[in-house]
């Protein structure tokens, strides 16, 4: 489907997706989405709305809320009320973006799971086609459809053109893929749950959905329906836009943009586990230790891993500053806090 056309095709979307939908109790479903959300309130009902509106109508809906202070717990609330598939949760105190990512999936019962955001939308056979693919073909683990993007209103700002074969069939060939940059929107297609189980969950770290979903790709295959099916959200309240701000530069793949404008992982850690803030932390080298853990966790020979290994070296060449970057901050952070705990302990003698 061509760019031109996409603006009408995401407001037609959105336009379906607002028409009320239906109580449906399902004691078995066979997909379950988990939706974590932590002050969501601005875009919460249209993405419930599109969830809901799914021509597939076999799930359960688990909202994990992250001790929101806006309005999203009367939300979810008032959505659990009226569909007898939401099941809403709500945390005592903000547990991290990682942790609430992990707990929907822990308590799901699904054959199939799929992550979803508070932000996103999805075409109403978004579902449908993901599962009927996964249904026919057992060797694929993941499946998900081409991305568009949107701005706050809904409207069509581009299409998503990173694209990475990620059906091939040898793992370290995938592994290879999966290393290049791109922005984890697998993450949100559906995923077979015995996989997911195989793996460990979200890190609380930079990066750390680039290493779920590359450790998804060890595991199987994915499969990209050919479809701009799905519609992420871009806006100034999203770790992308905070964190990356040169995201859509990316996207476009153009060669003039260097490594100097990753997104900041120091950040990133931080917001993925709120118990980071202020602590010496060591980023690119946690990503780099795991990626090479990934590796041993793989079913593969000593070749493919060796392949993996020196796929690493050929893909993150010119990034070895940010190692250095890293010790140079901690070394910075180490110092400040020497004259600190030299007057602790003196206070200490003297008392």
């Amino acid at each position: 489907m061509g760019a031109k056309n996409r603006p009408e095709k995401v407001c037609s979307i959105v336009h379906r997706i607002s028409e009320p939908f239906f109580i449906m109790n399902n004691s078995h479903p066979r997909l379950s989405i988990g939706l974590p959300v932590y002050n969501g309130e601005k875009f919460l009902a249209e993405s419930l709305n599109s969830i809901l509106a799914q021509s597939f109508e076999n799930f359960e809906l688990i909202i994990s809320d992250n001790a929101s202070t806006d309005q999203t717990e009367e939300i979810c609330k008032t959505y659990a009320a009226k569909d007898k598939r939401i099941r809403y949760y709500r945390n005592e105190r903000n547990i991290g973006c990682a942790c609430n990512f992990n707990r929907v999936f822990q308590l799901s019962s699904g054959e199939y799971f799929k992550w979803a955001a508070y932000d996103d939308l999805h075409d109403p056979n978004f579902l449908k086609k993901c599962i009927d693919i996964l249904d026919e073909n057992s060797n694929i683990i993941l499946c998900h459809t081409k991305t568009s993007f949107i701005d706050e209103e809904g409207n069509f700002l581009s299409n998503y053109d990173i694209n990475l074969k990620t059906d091939l069939p040898k793992s370290h060939q995938r592994f290879y893929e999966l290393l290049s940059k791109h922005f984890c929107y697998q993450c949100y297609g559906i995923i077979r749950s015995s996989a997911l189980k195989m793996i460990p969950g979200m890190g609380s770290y930079g990066a750390a959905d680039a290493i779920l979903v590359l450790r998804l790709g060890l595991l199987g295959r994915f499969y990209e329906i050919p479809e701009y099916l799905f519609f992420a959200r871009s806006h100034a309240q999203q770790s992308l836009s905070m964190f990356f701000p040169h995201y859509m530069s990316f996207n476009q793949n153009n060669p003039r943009h260097s490594w100097k404008m990753l997104p900041d992982f120091y950040a990133y850690a931080v917001w993925f586990d709120s118990s980071n803030q202020g602590k010496i932390l060591f980023p690119h080298w946690r990503i780099f230790w795991e990626y090479l853990r990934s590796i041993w966790m793989g079913k593969m020979n000593v070749y493919e891993q060796l392949y993996c290994c020196f796929s690493i070296i050929n893909k993150l060449k010119g990034t070895e500053y940010l190692l250095l970057k890293d010790l140079l901050r901690a070394a910075k952070l180490y110092w400040k806090k020497v004259p600190k705990l030299s007057i602790s302990i003196k206070v200490e003698i003297v008392h």
